[in-house]
């Protein structure tokens, strides 16, 4: 039994935003820090945050069970890269009672992969049942590229631990115009040969990094028509409340995502939020919306509240993310590794 327990009783009213939309799945950054540098995602010398400002294990199951609690079903952990976080699956092992009880219905994460080896076991163990892995491409020497230093290798023998452990996984992947553009029919047949769906996304223009990410645009409209050339691409009618748009490709037998932030606007059907590792709500990725929630419980703030900040917070969520290509700045100051994928 945890202090939690009675927080996350699935008794309150639903968490409904201002437009209409209930808000069902969390996205949790355990930490801001990455044993990777991708170079769309955090700026090659990064500055992390002291450990003070980062919530702690416990914070990050209240606030997790505070939501499950008001309705949420379905929540995914991330980063930064979350298995680097110490005592990572302390946190995923008793957040896994919420699976349990029946008041969540999937507990996720998204990874890098490179610690996949030593963790998939242990994931299955709490309760999760697939996992995203984020891979943008085969090539040993541009894997190392792109991210400033990391061994494909690694990442790929941890897939396959994953695989083996009983996971599913999604690939995704960013598309990268002048770097991975060529090799996205590969990265597909590649997926899809393995039997992990695939999903492709565009670059989001989120944070100061040395390079330009509209240098690196690349419209997912064109890659379908290019992918269409060759390919049978038949749309599937799955919605998930999310950004992606789903295909099945018929000659690989495999489900393509394709989320399309800059050519696509996706927000009419947004049911989820996210949470930094600071204990910060954003209730849109591309919006600098912000609810402190660390504030509430450092100063001894009582469940109600935390739910009432939660609740406040969520009725403000904007109509859509506010990403524009022809902008040549971030939407927003914050980090892709900081806001938690």
């Amino acid at each position: 039994m945890t202090p939690y327990d009675d927080i996350a009783a699935p008794q309150a009213p639903p968490l409904i935003d201002g437009l209409g939309r209930t808000v069902s799945y969390l996205r949790l950054s355990v930490t801001d820090r990455c044993d990777l540098r991708c170079v769309y995602c955090m700026a090659e010398h990064m500055v992390f945050l002291p450990k003070s400002e980062v919530l702690s294990l416990e914070e990050l199951d209240r606030i997790a069970s505070a939501f499950i609690g008001l309705g949420t079903r379905k929540l995914r952990l991330t980063g930064g890269e979350p298995l680097v976080r110490k005592g990572m699956m302390d946190l995923v092992a008793g957040l896994g009672r919420h699976l349990k009880s029946g008041a969540l219905d999937e507990l996720t994460l998204t990874t890098n992969g490179t610690r996949l080896a030593e963790f998939a076991g242990r994931l299955v163990e709490a309760g999760v049942r697939r996992i995203n892995v984020s891979l943008d491409t085969l090539k040993p020497d541009l894997f190392r590229t792109l991210t400033r230093g990391g061994q494909l290798a690694k990442v790929l023998d941890g897939i396959a631990a994953a695989r083996a452990a009983g996971l599913a996984i999604k690939i995704n992947a960013v598309a990268l115009k002048d770097d991975n553009a060529a090799e996205i029919p590969e990265l597909i047949r590649w997926a899809h040969g393995e039997g992990h769906d695939l999903t492709l996304i565009e670059t989001m223009p989120m944070g100061e990094i040395e390079a330009d990410r509209t240098d690196q645009y690349l419209s997912l409209a064109d890659v379908r028509r290019e992918l269409e050339s060759f390919w049978t691409l038949e749309d599937l009618p799955l919605s998930t409340g999310g950004p992606a748009r789903y295909v099945r490709i018929r000659e690989t037998g495999g489900r393509l995502g394709l989320i399309t932030p800059l050519s696509h606007n996706f927000c009419e059907t947004c049911n989820r939020v996210r949470l930094t590792c600071t204990g910060t709500l954003h209730t849109c990725l591309g919006q600098d919306d912000a609810t402190d929630l660390r504030a509430v419980l450092r100063a001894g703030g009582s469940d109600a509240d935390l739910v009432q900040a939660i609740r406040q917070g969520i009725a403000g969520k904007p109509r859509g993310h506010d990403f524009e290509i022809a902008r040549r700045q971030p939407a927003v100051a914050r980090h892709m590794s900081t806001t938690g994928g």
